[in-house]
């Protein structure tokens, strides 16, 4: 008899346990809901600048050469182009960085 109480006693520890980590994860969802549409937003924010900001300067680079050396070809084209690429790759750097963390943080639940 003395045991079964012991199991029972067990297995009422263990059902408080999972209902408490249950909760946990529960409230760590509602919170990241609300979190999530400002981190989109923010994301994207990021990914327009990370791309934008290269490519504008690229583009004043060229135009400066241009405007300094006569050339058969555009630079403006070419340095708008590298911008381009480097900004393309800045961006993906940035979100690749944040989706470790949020697999690191899903790892972690």
């Amino acid at each position: 008899m003395a045991n079964n109480s012991k199991s029972q006693k067990n297995d009422h520890e263990k059902f408080t346990e999972e209902v408490g980590k249950c909760e946990k994860r529960k409230i760590k969802a509602r919170k990241r809901k609300s979190e999530d549409v400002w981190f989109g937003l923010g994301m994207f924010g990021l990914v327009g600048w990370a791309v934008s900001v290269p490519t504008l300067i690229g583009l004043a680079i060229g135009i400066w050469v241009d405007s300094k050396w006569e050339s058969p070809i555009s630079w403006t084209l070419i340095f708008l182009f590298i911008g381009v690429v480097l900004g393309c790759l800045n961006a993906w750097y940035w979100v690749s960085k944040e989706r470790q963390i949020i697999e690191k943080d899903r790892n972690n639940e």
